[in-house]
């Protein structure tokens, strides 16, 4: 029985709680967030029982924590996991500051503990078989990737000005994404934003609708798009353009069915947001690093070296957008 301590009972802490739930030989033992109201939810749930984070990565059988806390309190849960031999699950990103992401990593590494960051599209079935039809060889060499990431509406401006701004918040999933498929590291990078939905984003200096611009180290490209307001549902997409074809991931509906009548095509709605999109993978992730706490081989699972990857790209994408350059990765 694998024993997991959750550090976080919020909207994405008790995703992984229902995750858990439905997984063999896994229970959440413990679970510690400040708000009763939260914990109590979980407690309901899993029977785990309410402690501190010191008590949960002090307890010698507890073998794992999901940190699903919010973004401040990441590095120094991932520290204090790391410090007391536990393998670490975190939810994106690891921190704002990048010397604190380094220290993590290091501190990882020292101890010798699984890691596995909560990039939860690698896992999507879709985004996947994009994947595999690279691996397998369907495009040939891959030449340019296209992403497309909309939401409904955006979080509220007391969420806002605490993520880190939509490069952290928001295309960071994206920006693992493209690293994945492309299969390359990226050497350039080029951002362009604007306040279009709602003014109000703008007042506490984020951005909500933005462009990127990748190059990687042998010259491949990736171009993504997110927005904030997208007034037809959770828009995610991904295209591969290769020298032998394309392989393209298009958006979820509730169903598969299209009417056709005299007054035209429709068919049912994208699905509404993140929770219900990606559920599914939500919890393939979950198993995936279950095994790997068990001690199973898993291929192609995103690791505490893809979460400083990823956030040194979303620490490029501002750097560019307030410069108005391309940005080179690891240069000033």
């Amino acid at each position: 029985m694998i024993r997991i301590g959750l550090l976080g009972a919020g909207r994405i802490g008790q995703m992984h709680a229902r995750a858990v739930s439905d997984l063999d030989k896994v229970e959440i033992v413990a679970v510690h967030d400040p708000r009763d109201e939260a914990a109590a939810w979980v407690q309901a749930m899993t029977g785990a029982a309410r402690a501190t984070t010191m008590e949960i990565v002090d307890d010698p059988d507890i073998d794992a924590v999901i940190i699903a806390s919010s973004t401040d309190h990441h590095a120094e849960q991932i520290l204090e996991a790391a410090n007391g031999g536990k393998h670490i699950f975190c939810e994106k990103p690891i921190d704002m500051n990048l010397s604190k992401v380094r220290e993590c990593v290091e501190a990882i590494e020292k101890a010798g503990v699984i890691a596995m960051m909560g990039f939860n599209r690698r896992f999507d079935t879709n985004f996947d078989a994009v994947k595999r039809n690279i691996l397998n060889g369907e495009v040939g060499e891959v030449e340019l990737v296209q992403i497309t990431s909309r939401d409904p509406s955006a979080p509220s401006i007391d969420y806002l000005k605490t993520s880190g701004g939509i490069f952290v918040d928001m295309m960071i999933l994206d920006f693992d994404m493209a690293r994945y498929v492309l299969d390359d590291e990226i050497d350039e990078v080029y951002a362009t934003g604007s306040v279009l939905t709602d003014p109000e984003i703008g007042k506490i200096g984020d951005l909500d609708t933005v462009a990127v611009t990748l190059k990687s180290k042998s010259g491949k490209i990736a171009v993504i798009t997110n927005s904030r307001r997208s007034s037809y549902g959770y828009d995610q997409r991904v295209e591969v353009h290769g020298s032998k074809g394309m392989v393209r991931a298009n958006n979820l509906r509730g169903t598969a069915v299209t009417i056709a009548n005299h007054e035209g095509y429709r068919s049912d709605p994208l699905l509404d947001f993140f929770m219900e999109r990606y559920a599914l993978a939500y919890k393939k992730e979950l198993q995936t690093f279950c095994r790997l706490v068990a001690g199973q081989e898993q291929e192609h699972y995103p690791d505490h070296i893809d979460g400083l990857r990823a956030q040194e790209l979303a620490m490029a994408a501002w750097e560019s957008y307030k410069k108005g350059k391309a940005i080179k990765i690891g240069k000033k």
